[in-house]
């Protein structure tokens, strides 16, 4: 989920010159703040409620309940420097609170921060600087986040350059997660060095680090004044500890262990989206995504959204995405697996499935703002239903408000 902790951003500040009168007449419609101010903020909200019968957490047969609480609060800030240079600071604070009767499986007989409930929350920063003149811009992002068995520290570098007549934008950005996992096994497999002995403390638990690093490509292309289309390809590396730690696995022979994967995985997910203005009130959204990895696994996404313009100020738009994957070579479901085996899982998000997500969108923008309020300038509610093939179904339920100063 998600992680914690203190952000704290400068605003600076910038002393104008003075300038004669004539000067002033000359550049006053050239003029740009040079003081940092809000431009605009985004109040995301969701709510998350999910069911299944394959918990990893009890061997790939149980209970998969979980629920869900989440907020988002984005916030824009911008100003001009010296150069006229546009600089944007992006604030983002997310936080998650979560139940899980299936986590709460790790240790039957209690109830801790590493079982029934966790609280989630993860600040990421952002300076963005745009050359205007030259469609240029570079950026910086860092990022932290915690929860009581998970701590990650995120760092980010971007470039964007766009085409003389703005038509087409190449964008490559590199981002590093340096994570610490708390190895937290479940409770009938610990002994005195992973927290069996009497009066052992949840924060007595060993880490384990996991590194993710990765590169993405994107080129955006504006086909015709009705149609724009966007390709993304990313390279991502991880190391370290990548198993979950309280994942259950029961052998043929009905002994137990932990879930077991390679401590290194390489992906690459390649993707085109589409955007297609059909007359005046009408826009529709396609996206493909063909994904691969080496530890076997394949998927395909298909994602179509359709935008009816009901008025100026008012849209609807229903959605529907089909996803299918088959297994990584490690999956097998309970008691499957081998005591020979060298890897193992029978985590169900790794097996072979297909899914369809399906909802709608409601986005009301009005010219006076929401209830008359003109600052809020656009609210946007959302539904989805979730349903997989190998007994998993979930719903969401989100709504984002905007906030212009």
């Amino acid at each position: 989920m998600k992680k914690i902790c203190l952000v704290v951003v400068g605003l600076y500040i910038n002393l104008l010159s003075c300038f004669s009168q004539s000067t002033m007449l000359t550049d006053s419609a050239l003029y740009k703040s040079r003081k940092l101010k809000p431009e605009e903020i985004n109040l995301v909200s969701s709510y998350y409620h999910q069911d299944g019968d394959h918990s990893a957490v009890t061997g790939g047969d149980g209970t998969q309940l979980l629920s869900d609480y989440a907020t988002d609060i984005d916030l824009t800030l911008t100003k001009y420097n010296q150069h006229q240079h546009k600089i944007n600071w992006y604030i983002d604070l997310s936080v998650d609170y979560y139940t899980s009767a299936s986590s709460d499986k790790i240790d039957p007989s209690t109830i801790s921060s590493a079982s029934a409930h966790d609280l989630h929350i993860a600040p990421a920063v952002t300076r963005t600087v745009t050359n205007e003149q030259k469609g240029t811009a570079f950026e910086l992002t860092g990022s932290i986040g915690t929860e009581s068995n998970y701590f990650s520290t995120g760092f980010g570098i971007g470039f964007t350059k766009k085409s003389k007549d703005k038509s087409r934008a190449f964008t490559a950005k590199t981002t590093a997660y340096i994570d610490q996992v708390k190895l937290i096994l479940p409770i009938e497999l610990r002994d005195s060095a992973t927290g069996g002995l009497p009066g052992y403390h949840f924060h007595d638990y060993p880490w384990s680090h996991r590194n993710t690093f990765s590169t993405s490509f994107t080129l955006s292309q504006i086909i015709s004044t009705r149609w724009q289309l966007l390709f993304a390809m990313d390279i991502a590396y991880q190391q370290g500890y990548l198993s979950t730690p309280y994942h259950r696995i029961y052998f043929d022979t009905d002994s137990e262990t932990v879930e077991h994967l390679p401590s290194e995985r390489f992906k690459i997910p390649v993707s085109v989206r589409s955007s297609y203005f059909l007359r005046d009130k009408f826009i529709i959204r396609s996206f493909y995504r063909f994904y691969h990895d080496d530890w076997g696994l394949n998927a395909h996404t298909f994602d179509n959204e359709f935008v009816c313009k009901i008025t100026p100020f008012f849209s609807v738009s229903p959605f529907y995405r089909y996803y299918i994957q088959n297994a990584i070579r490690y999956f097998a479901p309970d008691k499957a697996h081998l005591p020979t085996d060298i890897y193992y899982s029978s985590n169900y998000d790794l097996s072979a499935f297909h899914s369809s997500f399906f909802g709608t969108g409601f986005r009301i923008a009005p010219i006076n703002g929401i209830l008359g309020h003109k600052h809020w300038t656009m609210l946007e509610l959302r539904y989805g239903h979730y349903i997989r093939s190998n007994d998993f179904h979930s719903d969401v339920l989100s709504m984002n408000l905007r906030f212009n100063p």
